[in-house]
């Protein structure tokens, strides 16, 4: 695999005995998650440093080969975050006396893949669960991570993934508002740059895009992107609080942000139609039928909060899905609610 050289400082008074170069060691994913983060840091050090695994997950059995910086010791700290969310952390082990190191036995539980619809015909929240349950989120301010209610609801402890591949804790909600299936989330240690919000109105038909974590530890490990426009300036029975949008959603993506092609927020994504019930009520299958808070909302939710949005205009020059994606990377996050 690929070697990487670990810059790393000896924070003992005594220098540690030294691994040669010329011996590497091997870090095996010994769980049944593909892994988008792995960090080796010289045991005692404050923080985690670089995501190693930067060309790419380390799929379940495979080894990431590293080697050493010349005088940097034998004990490493090592920390693996697999594609739904959790961890595996091995501390103190000895790199000079055991060549291979196995990340195995990860922290917590895996998210729950499906939940049904509460009634016929009725909006199908995207994260629900039983003991756990994963989402998307946003950071509206410093600090603050703007997301679902739904998606928080219940939770006794609250983790976030940053695009960065760091994993830092969610205080319980700043502010929720159950109504309007909105929560503000505090997460200290700058979750990500803050994203804007679009200023001027929608109007039906515009272009949209979607960026969040559908079905985790289904699908990729990492966030989702889908195109599509704005059907109606209303949701489900006229709710005038929604937009429908016939951008694809899937479980995982409530909370994430809804965006126009200039990469302002335009709303919050919250539901999809529940197919399979309007199917049985009427015959006909809905396809592409989904629902997002709008923007004016959720700014409404956030000022009331007291926190005030950066807002934006937008120009009519569009830029490409990919560039909007771009945009909105480094500040959604992925949500994952322990319960």
């Amino acid at each position: 695999m690929r070697p990487l050289l670990l810059a790393v400082l000896a924070l003992t008074l005594a220098p540690a005995p030294a691994l040669p170069q010329s011996e590497p060691f091997r870090v095996l994913n010994q769980t049944e998650q593909s892994a988008h983060s792995l960090f080796a840091v010289r045991t005692g050090r404050a923080d985690w440093g670089a995501n190693l695994l930067s060309r790419g997950p380390l799929a379940p059995g495979s080894g990431f080969n590293l080697r050493p910086a010349e005088n940097a010791g034998c004990r490493f700290d090592f920390r693996m975050v697999l594609s739904d969310g959790r961890e595996v952390i091995n501390r103190g082990q000895d790199i000079c006396a055991e060549k291979v190191v196995a990340m195995q036995a990860p922290l917590g539980r895996p998210p729950e893949a499906a939940a049904p619809a509460p009634s016929p015909g009725a909006p199908t929240p995207q994260a629900r669960g039983g003991r756990a349950s994963t989402g998307t989120g946003f950071v509206v301010a410093r600090d603050r991570v703007l997301t679902n209610h739904h998606v928080i609801d219940g939770c006794n402890a609250i983790t976030i993934r940053t695009a960065d591949g760091r994993t830092l804790p969610a205080t319980m909600p700043a502010r929720v508002d159950v109504q309007r299936d909105l929560a503000l989330l505090a997460v200290p240690n700058n979750p990500g740059p803050v994203l804007a919000f679009r200023s001027n109105p929608v109007r039906r038909g515009e272009s949209v895009v979607t960026y969040g974590f559908p079905l985790a530890g289904l699908l990729a490990a990492g966030p989702t992107l889908t195109t599509g426009e704005v059907s109606a300036l209303a949701g489900l029975a006229n709710n005038e609080q929604h937009f429908q949008i016939s951008a694809p959603v899937q479980q995982g993506n409530s909370g994430g942000p809804l965006l126009d092609r200039q990469g302002n927020v335009m709303g919050v994504i919250v539901s999809k139609l529940n197919a399979q019930r309007i199917a049985q009520r009427t015959g006909d299958i809905p396809q592409n039928v989904n629902f997002a808070v709008k923007g004016t909302e959720a700014l409404g939710f956030l000022r009331r909060a007291g926190v005030e949005p950066t807002l934006r205009e937008s120009a009519p020059k569009e830029l490409s899905a990919a560039e909007v994606g771009e945009r909105a990377h480094p500040s959604t996050v992925f949500i994952r609610c322990e319960k």
